[in-house]
């Protein structure tokens, strides 16, 4: 079965929860970023939490997400578009730390003194926009509740959750969001937040229900309707126009001086690690092309 979001709202209206499986998704994604046990663990949280995230955008939008702590890892960068799409990655994916308290140590592998910061694009004719908060703990579910909390006004508990098998592959990923809405009952809520305290691990609510058994279990007896259901999946936007055009941006300079290089220019994106090779004559043409903008 694929990946898959599902949204629900209680019949009263003031409460929406979402919940994903992303298990496909992080397992690729830490395949190809060659991610260390403890990375492989925060990654598949991240690419949760942005699927989470990416699912309340409008048609047309993205959403990104940077934690930049002082830890190891030194960034965790995940992209999320409205139609179910992510990516992601690491700026020192191999980074590893040991476990604390016999739990997989997170936070100390971001590091708790950073900042998180979102980006949204709105689409077009819409005015883009970033938000930054620091990191209170560094274990991503929880920052990102807070940036939800603190920075749209809207009250959220975030749970993130991925396990690995025994060669050290994402064996299951996912996780879900609560929302309290302007017209939430105050009972429902606190019924809620009861059932995220005593809920068995995410790990295991996934894996016997999958994201509807998740819904069903933090709900309980509150009554409610599935909005939604739609797949999550990676994709990658980079393409050699957008490679070209941040060339391009480094003015005829810099580009002169690689193709000076016998071996030409070599461009890998950090996201799929697809490389985009330019040899002299290709340089020579993005040369012309930076000569000829207006500010060079």
């Amino acid at each position: 079965m694929s990946d898959r979001m599902v949204r629900a709202l209680c019949l009263s209206g003031g409460i929406r929860v979402l919940a994903c499986d992303a298990t496909v998704l992080a397992r690729e994604i830490c395949l190809l970023q060659e991610t260390s046990a403890t990375a492989s663990i925060a990654m598949g949280r991240g690419l949760a939490g942005g699927a989470l995230l990416g699912a309340l955008l409008k048609s047309g939008q993205r959403i990104a997400l940077k934690f930049e702590g002082n830890g190891p890892l030194i960034k965790l960068l995940i992209e999320a578009d409205s139609d179910g799409a992510v990516c992601g990655c690491a700026g020192n994916p191999a980074a590893e730390v040991e476990p604390q308290n016999g739990r997989w140590n997170v936070a100390g592998l971001i590091g708790k003194a950073g900042f998180l910061t979102v980006s949204k694009d709105i689409g077009v004719g819409g005015q883009p926009y970033q938000g930054l908060v620091q990191l209170v703990s560094s274990e991503i579910g929880d920052d990102l509740a807070y940036y939800l909390t603190e920075s749209e006004q809207t009250p959220s508990a975030v749970g993130l959750g991925a396990a690995l098998d025994d060669n050290g592959r994402i064996e299951v990923c996912g996780g879900f969001l609560v929302q309290a809405l302007p017209k939430a009952d105050q009972s429902e809520l606190e019924k809620i937040m009861e059932r995220i305290s005593s809920a068995p691990p995410l790990s295991s609510m996934l894996s016997e229900g999958g994201p509807e058994g998740i819904i069903r279990e933090l709900f309980g007896d509150i009554p409610y309707t599935v909005l939604e259901t739609h797949d999550i999946f990676f994709r990658c936007g980079c393409s050699l126009d957008k490679v070209e055009r941040a060339l391009i941006t480094m003015g005829t300079k810099e580009l002169t001086d690689m193709q000076a290089d016998d071996e030409g220019a070599v461009v890998t994106c950090e996201f799929c690690r697809k490389t985009y090779r330019f040899d002299r004559e290709c340089l020579g043409q993005l040369i012309n092309r930076a000569a000829d903008k207006p500010d060079r």
